[in-house]
């Protein structure tokens, strides 16, 4: 064990070897050869030599112990650094699999500092400055964090107009929930994996087309479309334009005033029909969020409540229990208007009242 790691001497071994050198000094005075002092105290002649020479250089005083080795620290600014370092991502260090771990970051203070901390001294340094072990989000390769940063002013631009017109701001998100449950951590006896048996053959399906609504001052609401997807060969298995219309002015009667709609970039939200309806309609004014960006939009987080909550590991019986399930646990949300907020805040998004003129 290296002494930066928690070895090292005791003190009393320190004392015991500062008093072995103390001797030497006196041999080293009375003119004594290197020889005879290293088989008198039964050390090496090598090790003999070098309390020579500190003697030379600094007397009696530079044989004599400089306390426990402090193991190696690095400064703020040497921090300030390596969180730079660590920004930048395991892969522009040489590693392929995308994760930091102990012994890595270990490393990479080696290497940039020339200091050696043991892998709990690493630990101790991160959980000192706030760091912690996370499960990272995903991103696309494709997703440009410029545009991204372009387009959350286009969202915020939605907001003002959204404020100006006295609008709901919706933002709209399509997801499939079929007979095979999200699998969800659960308590079983170690060695032996929980078994949740689900219908092997059915191929149901049932897209849900959600909104979240928000306005300053009121509750946010959510509405929700579902569409079952028939058995039958060359049946619609998507939303078509239609119903997103038919859901926006569903929307529009529900919360009584203009809508400001917010939508990704699927290319049934792009269609000519839907683009005209909006043009021939001032109480809907339709923005894109950015592509490849679902962080910013609060449906997703609807989509985890469902699939974290009443429908992890349910075994299914048919497509009507399913149904149920999913109706019932978006009923449950739609209760609880703290849960929805909570949808938007994890997106970053904020929605800011109206200045007053």
């Amino acid at each position: 064990m290296r002494y930066a790691q928690g070895g090292g001497l005791t003190a009393e071994r320190r004392a015991f070897r500062e008093q072995v050198r103390l001797e030497a000094a006196a041999r080293f005075t009375r003119g004594e050869k290197t020889a005879a002092i290293s088989k008198e105290l039964r050390v090496s002649e090598r090790s003999v030599e070098r309390w020579r020479r500190a003697w030379r250089e600094g007397g009696i005083e530079g044989l004599r112990s400089a306390g426990p080795a402090k193991a190696p620290k690095l400064s703020a600014q040497q921090f300030t650094v390596l969180e730079e370092e660590l920004g930048r991502g395991p892969a522009a260090h040489g590693w392929e699999a995308q994760r930091w771990t102990l012994a890595r970051v270990q490393t990479v203070i080696d290497r940039r500092f020339r200091i050696s901390l043991s892998v709990a001294g690493v630990w101790r340094l991160l959980q000192r400055h706030g760091w912690s072990w996370q499960s990272p989000a995903r991103r696309a390769l494709e997703r440009d964090e410029g545009a991204v940063e372009v387009e959350k002013g286009g969202v915020a631009a939605g907001g003002s107009t959204a404020a100006a017109l006295g609008a709901w701001i919706v933002v709209e998100d399509e997801a499939g929930f079929a007979m095979t449950p999200p699998r969800a951590r659960t308590w079983g006896r170690r060695g032996h994996a929980p078994v949740v048996r689900v219908r092997g053959r059915s191929r149901r399906r049932i897209s849900v087309a959600a909104l979240c609504c928000y306005k300053p001052g009121e509750r946010p609401r959510l509405i929700y479309r579902p569409r079952f997807h028939l058995p039958f060969k060359g049946a619609r298995k998507s939303f078509a334009w239609t119903d997103y219309r038919d859901l926006a002015v569903r929307a529009h009667l529900q919360l009584g005033g203009p809508v400001v709609l917010v939508w990704d970039n699927l290319n049934t939200h792009l269609a000519a029909g839907m683009k005209q309806y909006a043009a021939d309609h001032d109480w809907l004014t339709v923005f894109q969020l950015p592509s490849y960006a679902p962080d910013l939009n609060p449906v997703e987080g609807i989509w985890s409540l469902l699939r974290r909550g009443p429908m992890a590991n349910a075994a299914f019986t048919d497509p009507d229990h399913l149904t149920q399930t999913l109706r019932h646990g978006l009923r449950h949300i739609q209760l609880r208007p703290g849960l929805i907020n909570g949808c938007l805040a994890g997106t970053g998004l904020t929605i800011t009242p109206p200045t007053p003129t």
